[in-house]
């Protein structure tokens, strides 16, 4: 007899979904940086245990504000990821309740399907006590089943979240392999890793103006050749990424490259090139050649 079921983790941006993805499956498969907004795709992380297959699904943060074509296709990614799955993990900041956490909570809770809810970031308050009257004022549902108080990148709290989790996956036959760990090609993850830095490295506002498209992947004895482009929307977004005389780019590639080599556990080559493609994310086109879906 097996389990298997497919478990959404939604929220707005930036409350930890990909570093608990990450935690769950023991394995660096979402990328994660302090600004909102860094997952862009649903991503499947696998975590098979015992007679126990859960499918978890890491979906762009649900917001507000927004209006570029790219906004919409981030919010219909994450809104599409909350229907035809067993179980929604809804994750909320500690302390933190805004108007993107009331958007999301409605669409969790307007989903018909059951959940908990998980009080991330849990490690960053000092007396746990401060965090009653929070508690007091999380809205109660009758399809809510519990809610866990978690740290995602210390792993406190999770292990009981998990057990949960599991208790509640419906008797059905594996999807994947006892080995796999995601649907992604490695292609994808590739191309995450060099956006990840890109992301942690260059100013608040330039991330949301470049995407990251693998155009060479070849796999020697010993030694990954990967190719890619990173595509922004100015000429002046390009001078930013390239730097003076190089460096910022060069330190981009020496920190995706390691990154890499983990992500692979392989020696990594690494080229990068910088374009421009004006108004990529307002462009239905660009944005569909980029892999983005839901448009």
């Amino acid at each position: 007899m097996t389990y298997c079921g497919v478990v959404s983790i939604a929220g707005r941006p930036n409350v930890g979904k990909s570093t608990l993805l990450n935690h769950l499956v023991g394995h660096k498969l979402s990328i994660t940086a302090h600004k909102p907004q860094t997952t862009r795709h649903s991503i499947l992380g696998i975590q098979t245990v015992d007679d126990c297959q859960v499918i978890y699904v890491d979906t762009p943060g649900i917001h507000v504000t927004g209006t570029q074509k790219l906004n919409q296709v981030l919010n219909r990614t994450a809104s599409s990821s909350l229907h035809d799955v067993d179980i929604i993990v809804f994750i909320v900041q500690a302390m933190v309740w805004n108007d993107d956490d009331q958007r999301a909570y409605d669409l969790v809770s307007n989903s018909g399907v059951p959940f908990f809810i998980a009080v991330n970031k849990i490690d960053t308050i000092k007396h746990k006590k401060d965090m009653l009257p929070y508690l007091t004022r999380i809205p109660s549902h009758e399809r809510l089943k519990e809610v866990f108080l978690i740290s995602a990148r210390k792993g406190k709290g999770v292990d009981a979240l998990t057990k949960s989790v599991s208790a509640m996956i419906p008797e059905a036959p594996w999807q994947f392999a006892e080995d796999e760990l995601t649907d992604r090609s490695s292609r994808f993850l590739a191309a995450e890793a060099v956006r990840e830095q890109l992301t942690r490295m260059l100013s608040a506002e330039l991330p949301y103006a470049l995407s990251v498209e693998v155009e060479t992947f070849e796999e020697t004895p010993g030694l990954l050749r990967i190719g890619a482009v990173i595509w922004v929307a100015k000429n002046s977004q390009k001078r930013i990424v390239i730097g003076k005389g190089g460096a910022q780019l060069k330190e981009v590639g020496t920190r995706a490259r390691v990154s890499l080599e983990t992500l692979f556990d392989n020696k990594v080559y690494l080229q990068l090139w910088v374009r421009v493609k004006e108004g990529w994310a307002d462009d239905e086109r660009a944005l569909r050649s980029l892999g983005f879906e839901n448009l």
